[in-house]
């Protein structure tokens, strides 16, 4: 049998952070490293747009809202011309529901404010990720498979 994921085999998705805090850089990578997943970085969002032309190729992208230059939602713009089905994050110490609607709209999958809480982080990127096949599937009790209906867009916030 070959396997459908590289989960199949104990590793995870590669991950593109981008942030202009290196401190945020850090702590992200580190939560997500302990999740086991490989990380990629970028510092703004031309270098994030760069990464992905020169062939990263992450499963997702968390991407802050604010950052000097081209700011989140105009990076996410860019991103999905290059990749229309990549999973963005949107990551903000601003919990803005206008921006939140304004991201969503434009593709991002989850919006998530900062300080990130591991569990929420986690949480966001597994439901980018999606189950592995047979996961996002319940059997009857007559043997088939009945497919879950996607889930809406989940904003996370710390209280």
């Amino acid at each position: 049998m070959v396997p459908r994921s590289p989960r199949a085999h104990g590793t995870k998705a590669t991950i593109l952070v981008v942030d202009d805090s290196p401190a945020m850089l850090r702590y992200l990578r580190l939560i997500l490293e302990v999740d086991s997943y490989q990380v990629e970085t970028a510092s703004n969002g031309a270098d994030a747009l760069l990464r992905i032309r020169q062939g990263c190729s992450p499963a997702v992208v968390l991407l802050d809202l604010q950052m000097p230059g081209m700011d989140g939602l105009k990076t996410l713009q860019r991103l999905l011309k290059l990749q229309p089905d990549l999973n963005v994050i949107m990551c903000s110490g601003v919990d803005d529901p206008a921006k939140v609607r304004r991201a969503t709209l434009l593709g991002a999958k989850s919006y998530l404010t900062k300080p990130v809480q591991h569990l929420y982080l986690s949480a966001a990127v597994e439901r980018c990720l999606g189950p592995m096949p047979m996961e996002s599937a319940e059997t009857s009790s007559q043997g088939s498979l009945i497919n879950s209906p996607p889930a809406p867009i989940a904003r996370y916030t710390s209280n």
